[in-house]
Order: C-alpha cells, then sequence, then structure tokens
C-alpha cells in the first residue's frame, strides 16, 4: 500500500477515535462505554470528572493510531506492527481503564 494510502484511510480511523475521547469529555451527562449501553446520571457521583477521564482513556487509546498513521509514511510493516498491538494490547486496556473509571466514581 502507498504511504499515503495509509494515511488517507488512517488519519480518519484515529479521528474517530480522538473524537469520541472529546465528545466524552464535554459532554453534560455521563459517557457510556458500549454501544447501545446507557449510563443513568444517578450511577455517577461525580459527572464531569467520570466524563474527563473517560475522554482522556479515548484520547489515549487514540495516540498509538495516530502514531501508526503518520509512521507508514516511512515504514509500512512498522505501522501495521503497531497497529495491530494498538488493538490487541489496548482494547482489552481500554476495557480494564473504563471498568477502573466506572468503579472509581460510581455513587
Amino acid at each position: 500500500m502507498e504511504q499515503a494510502e495509509w494515511l488517507f484511510i488512517m488519519a480518519p480511523c484515529s479521528a474517530v477515535f480522538t473524537a469520541i475521547g472529546i465528545y466524552a469529555w464535554h459532554r453534560k451527562k455521563p459517557m457510556w462505554f458500549w454501544s447501545g449501553s446507557t449510563v443513568e446520571e444517578s450511577e455517577i457521583a461525580d459527572i464531569p470528572a467520570y466524563n474527563r477521564a473517560n475522554g482522556r482513556m479515548w484520547i489515549i487509546f487514540s495516540l498509538p493510531l495516530w502514531l501508526s498513521a503518520f509512521l507508514g509514511l516511512w515504514n509500512d510493516v512498522a505501522a501495521l506492527i503497531l497497529l495491530i498491538a494498538g488493538f490487541v494490547i489496548g482494547l482489552p486496556l481500554l476495557v480494564a481503564a473504563y471498568r477502573r473509571i466506572y468503579e472509581k466514581y460510581k455513587a
């Protein structure tokens, strides 16, 4: 794959996770984690802090994807390895981080 194509594909994918983080950070009601699930306001003791932590979690998750996007301009194999590692390692860490955040801020 051409380096520019890799960036053209990866930048929007990375931006989606960054946008989720920004959205969570600024959301007034509690941010959910899984699609289709909800978190009631009564479940969370400090909604702004909970949402900021949730937003940071998603932004941090997006960082290896951004790095992979730009690394692909120089070394496509290394970029692919980073992308795979980012998901294989990152997804379980994302679930664990969310559980910690929820436990910390639950009412």
